[in-house]
């Protein structure tokens, strides 16, 4: 899994200009975007719905009429308003317990349950397009698992500037890996490793790659342990890098105040990145119990990508399909046996190369492996809000928190299927 090989962009393109370029795309692209947000269910009413969406503050809006679910209590509350204003809520509760502003742009959610807009917590989101399907299908927030030329970092300028475009993304910059590949290209101070007959392996040329990510403006920073698992021709059991590399990693990555997400398969590669001190385990399908326990210990995060997993098994590829049905049952397992040890869980589909699922697939993954169902929607809402550093603004519905919001056609305690469709998405107050 994990990254699909992308033309790259003029090795002459510089951190600023990344930025000014989002921002570029942000104000040509806004106004169709806010146009394509026609109405599906639940109805917008009052002059205000005329406004255009995706402004930089956000947008004013009542969701007026539904159940609202908090992840973080499990408390349901029926015939609920969640008021927005400035992409942000201000007020939530019972219908005649808010003050409702006179003339609010108002969507009517009778029928429906409202949910926080749910977190991605493992995408490779390398096009405007993989970003506005991304949160169509819920994910309002989500964290990049890295892309080939920086482009993540565009995508994370571009929700900046226009919402209903992207989700808020915590952006990782170019994987760490012995190969870079093309990704050289990706800026001018990561040329000189082209020329290293071992590729990236040495502590310096690992410092290289970590400070050019951050100088860059990576928020986190992606690495491997193991070969990858979506190629035929690899070994997802191979060790790439030993601890003492990977501790390298870790260590340029903390002098900057980031965190490391890592790639994993084998449990002893598991081992070797948790012991390191890597923020979060990235696919894990054999992690042993002692690893999960020095996991639960630290407080590291599992990320297992179920979905991600789930599709090997329906690859045409028999290498790959048998891949799949022998790491999916062994995954859930490893799911299970973390979720009650007590390790912190997040959800992520490993979306990339142009498809994007959606973030509820993984949500039905996890209530698969055993969680219930209010625990498996907390992996996409409070669970990866604080893997990302962003649980007092993302993952609930409550004062102060994101105007983010999905809608969905029933009680997703009974059953979480429904997340994979919502009815209506909305994004920092702007119904899509």
């Amino acid at each position: 899994m994990c990254l699909e090989a992308i033309p790259p962009p003029s090795p002459s393109v510089t951190r600023r200009g990344v930025l000014a370029g989002a921002a570029a795309l942000a104000g040509t692209v806004a106004v169709s975007g806010t146009a394509a947000a026609a109405s599906s269910a639940g109805t917008v009413s009052s002059a205000g719905a005329a406004r255009g969406g995706g402004t930089p503050a956000g947008g004013d809006l009542v969701i007026r009429g539904g159940t609202l679910l908090d992840p973080a209590t499990g408390e349901v509350t029926e015939n609920a308003v969640v008021v927005i204003e400035r992409g942000t809520v201000r007020a939530a509760g019972r219908e005649g317990s808010v003050a409702v502003p006179q003339g609010a742009e108002t969507l009517d959610a009778h029928g429906h349950w409202v949910l926080p807009g749910l977190v991605d917590a493992h995408i490779h989101l390398s096009t405007a397009a993989e970003a506005r399907d991304a949160v169509r299908q819920g994910a309002t927030s989500a964290r990049s698992g890295s892309t080939t030329f920086y482009q993540d970092i565009a995508v994370r300028e571009l929700a900046r500037h226009s919402p209903a475009l992207a989700p808020r993304l915590t952006a990782a910059g170019v994987f760490v890996t012995p190969d870079l590949g093309d990704t050289v290209l990706a800026d001018p101070d990561l040329t000189p490793l082209a020329r290293l007959k071992d590729g990236v392996r040495s502590a310096e040329a690992l410092r290289r790659v970590v400070e050019v990510n951050l100088a860059r403006g990576a928020d986190v920073i992606k690495t491997r342990v193991n070969e990858r698992a979506g190629l035929p021709e690899q070994d997802p059991l191979a060790q790439v890098y030993s601890y003492e590399q990977l501790a390298e990693i870790v260590a340029a990555a903390r002098r900057r105040g980031k965190g490391v997400l890592c790639h994993s398969y084998s449990e002893q590669g598991c081992h070797d990145a948790v012991t390191a001190g890597i923020r979060s385990l990235e696919h894990g399908a054999f992690v042993g119990e002692r690893t999960l326990r020095e996991m639960r210990r630290r407080g590291t995060y599992f990320t297992p990508t179920l979905t991600a997993i789930a599709g090997l098994a329906e690859s045409t590829n028999p290498i790959l399909a048998e891949r799949g049905r022998t790491y999916l049952p062994v995954l859930k397992r490893a799911v299970l046996a973390a979720h009650e040890l007590g390790v912190p869980l997040a959800a992520g589909t490993d979306s990339s190369g142009g498809t994007v699922r959606p973030i509820g697939r993984e949500v039905e993954l996890m209530r698969a492996a055993g969680l219930s169902a209010l625990d498996a929607i907390r992996t996409a809402t409070t669970g990866a809000a604080r893997l990302l550093g962003v649980d007092r603004t993302v993952g609930r519905l409550g004062r102060g928190y994101a105007g983010d919001a999905i809608l969905v056609p029933g009680d997703p305690l009974t059953d979480v299927t429904l997340l994979k469709r919502p009815t209506r998405v909305i994004r920092a107050g702007v119904p899509l």
